[in-house]
């Protein structure tokens, strides 16, 4: 039934109509009076909404009456001015064709930047996506810094000390190139700092690979170089050559990098260059050391003219002091030997001269200024040279055999230097042939030091003879390696090692040690950390058994109380009975290659590893070629031989066959390898319980082989 107030047509009643018409006039003569008042214009908007509503109204009585008068009726529904129906939002902000939220604000508002109320913090912050860097862009970016900083300072340790902090020792190879191209386009002084610093870092910082990957770079873009740096061929070829003069490129080299660049190349320009301008020339290597010229270091010819000078001033005048003052600031303490070469010799020439000679170097040894090694040394080199000044100054020898005696007596030259004689001459039969067996001595630890062949060390010993010699040659292979990088120190440990189980009796290693501490005090004269490395010489020899602990009291009641040598024995047991003494000393020296010995030992695990589940013999061996550890390889023999049986193959076996055919392994490595085994024996039989037998099987087949010598015993015993 149809409610009472509302007529037939279901819209509005008759009273409203009339309320409606009275509103509209009132709306109309209010808008009339003030069209742009705010009053007018909150009116219109009234009777605008009111209608809306009315019209909501009856579109919610028609749809009640087509749905036969239920009560869902449709709410929430809104109508635009164009009639359609309008879904509210469910926060009651509206939708299309709706006023929306009273606290709504204009989409179109922006801010002004001209308004003084303006503040920039309100910009809509822009988001800008930044690549992310790769480390080795982070590396590229730190080195032109540390560069320049190594020309302006010349501070080796500083640049060394940067290097190891940035890490990434992978990618050393970007910095020599980058330090060797952007000193080829500066003066001698930064191309010579060039290589000291190769030099300096070569071992400690740079391995040999990087130095070579290196170089490869730089050969590769010497035709951009040449772009901005017209003879960056030829500055390319003396950065080689004096790179191969100063043993931190192999000769080989040259033939191995042209593998990498075309035939038309100016990279392999350089290398001719390098190999038949620089290398092949007679004295290269002298002429390759002045070629930038003193710039960072005066040259040895420099330096002999100075003291020639010196010593024809001194001559003049006479003043002591001043000479030792001139001597002193040549800063060459290594090099005082020849002061006393030239001063004896000048006093030779001009006998009237030898009192003044006599006090000049008397002063000199009091004062510490020249050490007894460098005197003894200078007297030797004199002693050496006496056949030829006796052609110029015929009373030479007589003078010299004089001279000696009296220095002696006054305490400037130490008494061990008169050698024993019947008739008390210099140069007798013993002490030619002492001086012969040194030359030799010397000879052959430079050639191992660039060929590692111990082997070949060993058997050349023996040929030369002279076992009552083994301590003086223990001596120069420490004292050499002292003074060198520490892939020599490792290598001068490896074949101490190696004498002590083939030819040096611990006798001799003894004696050689006191030789080397009765002596530290001088040495460290010339080589500055002497005492430390001594010490760490003498802690690896007892951790490597060539001596026992009770071999460093025998050295030590040789020695005087309170002399620098008994302070490094005593250095020398710390480090030895030190905790994971065994771990530091093995890693001290970085194993040679300044890889650590757990990497290295690592490395040999993987590809035997690798080898044995892929079965690529020539690829196992290469990988144990490209390592570079030949005094290490004792590893590989005995990683192979329990990986042998504990696999129960012998897979690993003809590996040890290939390499020994091809010479990376020596009968000597095997040795080592074979006997490390053996004395593991007992503790590999808690998990292998037939290793004893398997371990005797292998060593049959290894002296079937010739692998190793047919004295090898298979049991700890022997």
């Amino acid at each position: 039934m149809a409610s009472p107030r509302k007529d037939n047509g279901g819209f509005l009643t008759q009273e409203q109509r009339e309320k409606l018409r009275i509103a509209v006039q009132n709306a109309e003569t209010l808008s009339l009076a003030s069209p742009r008042s705010p009053t007018g214009g909150t009116t219109s908007a009234l009777l605008l909404h009111y209608e809306q509503q009315q019209q909501q109204q009856r579109a919610a009585a028609a749809a009640a009456a087509r749905g036969g008068g239920g009560g869902g009726g449709v709410r929430n529904v809104r109508r635009a001015h164009s009639g359609k129906a309008v879904k509210v939002k469910k926060d009651g902000a509206g939708g299309k064709g709706t006023w929306g939220r009273l606290i709504d604000a204009d989409a179109a508002t922006f801010l002004d930047r001209n308004d003084p109320n303006y503040d920039s913090d309100e910009e809509p912050y822009e988001l800008v996506e930044v690549p992310p860097t790769t480390p080795l862009e982070d590396y590229k970016k730190s080195l032109v810094t540390i560069i320049e900083e190594y020309f302006s300072t010349g501070d080796v340790k500083l640049a060394s000390s940067d290097l190891k902090e940035l890490g990434h020792d992978d990618f050393h190879r970007y910095f020599i190139k980058k330090l060797v191209s952007m000193a080829m386009d500066r003066h001698d002084k930064e191309k010579e700092m060039v290589s000291v610093m190769l030099s300096s870092l070569y071992g400690d910082v740079f391995s040999s690979t990087q130095i070579k990957l290196g170089f490869v770079m730089l050969l590769q873009a010497v035709d951009d170089l040449t772009v901005d740096i017209p003879d960056a061929v030829d500055v390319l070829a003396l950065f080689i050559a004096r790179a191969v003069v100063d043993d931190i490129l192999p000769p080989a080299f040259l033939s191995k990098a042209k593998g990498s660049l075309s035939e038309s190349s100016k990279g392999m320009q350089v290398l001719q260059i390098a190999a038949k301008s620089y290398l092949s020339a007679p004295h290269h290597a002298e002429l390759l050391e002045r070629r930038w010229g003193g710039s960072t270091y005066i040259t040895v010819e420099e330096v002999k003219r100075r003291i020639t000078d010196l010593v024809k001033e001194y001559i003049k005048n006479g003043d002591t002091t001043e000479a030792c003052r001139c001597i002193r600031e040549l800063a060459v303490p290594f090099f005082h030997h020849e002061v006393v070469k030239r001063a004896v010799t000048l006093g030779m020439e001009s006998p009237a001269t030898e009192a003044l000679i006599i006090k000049l170097l008397k002063e000199a040894a009091e004062e510490g200024l020249i050490s007894s090694s460098q005197m003894m040394k200078g007297f030797s080199r004199v002693a050496e040279s006496l056949d030829d000044l006796s052609l110029d100054v015929p009373s030479a020898k007589s003078q010299f055999q004089t001279l000696v005696p009296k220095a002696v007596s006054e305490g400037w030259l130490d008494s061990s230097y008169v050698p024993s004689g019947a008739n008390g001459h210099v140069q007798d039969d013993d002490h030619e042939k002492l001086r012969r067996y040194k030359k030799e001595a010397v000879s052959m630890i430079h050639e191992y030091f660039l060929s590692d062949d111990i082997p070949e060390l060993i058997r050349t010993l023996k040929e030369l003879g002279f076992p009552e010699y083994n301590p003086i040659f223990i001596k120069k292979l420490i004292t050499i390696a002292m003074d060198r990088k520490n892939r020599e120190k490792e290598m001068a440990s490896v074949l101490l090692s190696s004498l002590s189980m083939e030819l040096f009796s611990t006798e001799d290693v003894v004696k050689g040690f006191i030789m080397l501490l009765e002596s530290a005090e001088d040495t460290a004269l010339d080589i500055l950390d002497a005492s430390d490395e001594l010490g760490l010489f003498l802690a690896r020899a007892v951790i490597d058994d060539v001596l026992a602990p009770l071999n460093l009291d025998e050295i030590g009641s040789e020695l005087p109380p309170k002399c620098s040598g008994a302070e490094t024995l005593n250095m020398a047991r710390s480090l030895a009975s030190a905790r994971h003494a065994g771990e530091r000393l093995l890693r001290c020296w970085g194993g040679g290659t300044g890889c650590a010995v757990e990497d290295a030992k690592d490395k040999i695990a993987k590809l035997l590893e690798e080898y044995e589940s892929g079965g690529d013999l020539g690829e196992a061996c290469n990988c144990i070629r490209e390592m570079g550890m030949p005094f290490f390889n004792h590893e590989v023999v005995k990683k192979a031989l329990v990986m042998a049986m504990e696999k129960k193959t012998e897979r690993t076996l003809e590996l040890l066959q290939e390499c020994f055919g091809e010479g990376i392994i020596t009968i000597n490595q095997m040795t080592k390898g074979f006997s490390r085994v053996r004395d593991g024996l007992d503790d590999l039989a808690l998990d292998i319980p037939d290793a004893p037998e398997k371990f005797l099987s292998y060593v049959e087949h290894a002296k079937k082989n010739g692998w190793l010598v047919s004295s090898f015993g298979a049991s700890a015993s022997t």
